[in-house]
Order: C-alpha cells, then sequence, then structure tokens
C-alpha cells in the first residue's frame, strides 16, 4: 500500500497574536528569500509551499511555519500529482492555455493572475504590466536563488514572486536573535531585564537630576521636563517589559497587569522569576548569552531591595542616637 503524502498549503492567515510584518520578517530569514517573494505569499490565494511529503515530515514543516507565525495547514495529495517533474502532459496543457489565450485575446495579470482582454495595466490590482515584468526581472537577476536541498523542491525557476521559495522550511531560524532596546519586539531573559531595568532607572535619575534644574527657571519649565523624563521612562519600560514577556512566550498585551493593585506587583515578581523558552518561540529565536556587564548589572539590581531594608533598619536606629547625644 502505497504511504500517504501531504501537502504545505498557506494563504497568508497568521497565528492569533502575531503582528503581519513580524511573520514576513521571520518568513524572509526561515526561507533565506527577498521581501518580495515573502509578500506574494500574503496576496491572500492558497500557495502550495512544500509537496509529497510523508506525514511526519509535513508535521515538521507545519511546526516550524506555526512558529514563524504562518497559519499554514496540510493537505492530502492526489496521487496524480506525487511526481513533480514536468512531464509531456504537463507541458501540453500549458502550451493549449496559452494558445486558446492568445486566440481569444485575452492575459493574464503577472501580479494578481487576473484574467483580462490584453492591456498595459491590470484593472484589477492596476499595475503597469510592462513596468512590474522589467522590475522582477531586475530584482531576479540580483537575487541570487538558494538552491533546494532536496530533488523534488518546488520553485526551481524562481523567476517571480509567486514561484514557491527555495530553500528548505526545516531550516532554523538563527541561533540567537537582535537586541534591540527600544523596540516591543524581541526576547530577553531575566538577567537582561534585570540589567536593563537598573540601567533604566539609574538615567531616569540623573534626567530627573537635570529637569529638576528647570524648576529654577520657572516652575512650569521644570514640571514639563519632569513629565517628559516621567513619559520616556514609562515607555521604556513597557518596551522592555514586553519582551521579556516574549521570553516566556507570552503576549506584550500582558505588561498591562503591572497595573493592577497587589495583582500586578506579584506578576512583576513572576517576570524575574519564570524562566524563558528554550529555543525559538513564536516571538523568535532567544537572546544572545548574557555579557559579563549584564551579570553584574543583575546582580547589583538585586541588592538595591537589600540596602533598602538596611537603610531602614539602620536610619531610625541613628535618629533616637542622635536624639540623646544631643546632636
Amino acid at each position: 500500500m502505497t504511504q500517504a503524502r501531504f501537502k504545505i498549503v498557506f494563504n497568508g492567515e497568521l497565528m492569533p497574536e502575531v503582528a503581519l510584518e513580524t511573520a514576513k520578517d521571520n518568513l524572509a530569514r526561515l526561507f533565506k528569500s527577498d521581501h518580495a517573494r515573502i509578500n506574494a505569499l500574503f496576496s491572500g490565494s492558497t500557495v502550495a509551499i512544500k509537496r509529497n511529503l510523508p506525514e511526519s515530515e509535513a508535521d515538521q514543516y507545519l511546526t516550524v511555519l506555526h512558529r514563524a507565525g504562518a497559519k499554514a495547514r496540510k493537505e492530502p495529495e492526489p496521487g496524480a500529482s506525487l511526481s513533480l517533474e514536468d512531464t509531456e502532459d504537463h507541458r501540453f496543457a500549458a502550451s493549449a492555455d496559452k494558445t486558446a489565450s492568445a486566440a481569444s485575446g485575452e492575459m493574464d495579470c503577472p501580479k494578481c493572475g487576473h484574467r483580462q482582454a490584453k492591456a498595459a495595466e491590470c484593472t484589477a490590482c492596476g499595475i503597469i504590466i510592462e513596468k512590474f515584468i522589467a522590475r522582477q526581472a531586475a530584482l531576479s537577476e540580483r537575487t541570487q536563488p538558494v538552491q533546494p536541498q532536496q530533488p523534488g523542491d518546488l520553485g526551481r525557476a524562481a523567476n517571480t514572486p509567486y514561484a514557491t521559495p527555495l530553500a528548505t522550511v526545516a531550516e532554523a531560524l538563527p541561533e540567537f536573535g537582535e537586541l534591540e532596546v527600544f523596540s516591543i519586539e524581541g526576547r530577553i531573559g531575566r538577567l537582561r531585564y534585570l540589567a536593563w531595568s537598573l540601567v533604566l532607572m539609574l538615567g531616569a535619575l540623573a534626567l530627573l537630576g537635570v529637569a529638576s534644574m528647570g524648576l529654577a527657571i520657572s516652575e512650569m519649565v521644570g514640571a514639563v521636563l519632569i513629565a517628559l523624563v516621567g513619559i520616556g521612562m514609562a515607555v521604556v519600560s513597557v518596551q522592555i517589559g514586553a519582551q521579556r514577556l516574549h521570553d516566556i512566550g507570552w503576549s506584550g498585551w500582558l505588561w498591562l497587569i503591572n497595573l493592577v493593585p497587589i495583582v500586578g506587583g506579584i506578576f512583576a515578581l513572576l517576570l524575574l522569576i519564570i524562566p524563558g523558552t528554550t529555543g525559538a518561540n513564536r516571538y523568535g529565536p532567544p537572546a544572545p548569552p548574557n555579557s559579563r556587564a549584564v551579570k553584574v548589572l543583575a546582580w547589583l539590581w538585586l541588592l538595591v531591595p537589600v540596602l533598602g531594608i538596611l537603610a531602614a533598619i539602620t536610619l531610625p536606629a541613628y535618629q533616637d542616637y542622635a536624639i540623646r547625644a544631643g546632636l
């Protein structure tokens, strides 16, 4: 009995809570392809990304695509399409279609596939056909396609943005992601979250000291400067908090729980305890290993509450001693 074969199809639908641009960037890295070809996958039409796969390999492809943010699915492969070789029947059918279209004075738009009477402009998507074809040819000359690793991979002649990406879907994402402090994209671990929070706090205190000098000029000027520093600190705090949530595999919107009394304090503590996911998740690959500076700053941040407790104990005792000594 012949083993069942499957194909992986995609119609542009995304996984929950995955932004479109994030999914496109993930797929571009995954396929090692340019964004012009990746954008074609989101045209709304169903595209067969991979064909003629056993079920186990098809499931593997689906897992990788889902992590990248693309809600692909597998479908049974009809027996007639198990062979991906270009047969005489296929060539004859394609030739017959072209002959019929030419005889009827019709054409297919090279971008959206809309069939219409021959014209210089597509009535569906509005492109100038000649310019579009010239631009795609120029892109193809500048971009060296990645050769498929398996003989049966689709897209051998990827000269248009509608060809299936040439790299295998099973290729892993980059080992580590890029670090961006001022962004809600990406991931950071617990120690880097502590280190960045300490730097944020020290930077905010320094800026508040400078802003307070504005009070000497005018109360209004000082108040505006202090408010700007406070807003900037809040924005950066949200950004690094979202990256910490992404490392766990949670949505960045959960940061709003910090605003809930009591529950917010417990949630902030969880961000310092729960480890990140191993390997890549739907928000991308993990952050690079922690540097020595990150480790030192993280431990210094942990000393802040200890120093606060010691100060709360020693200051009242010192004040009592000063009163008794008449200082």
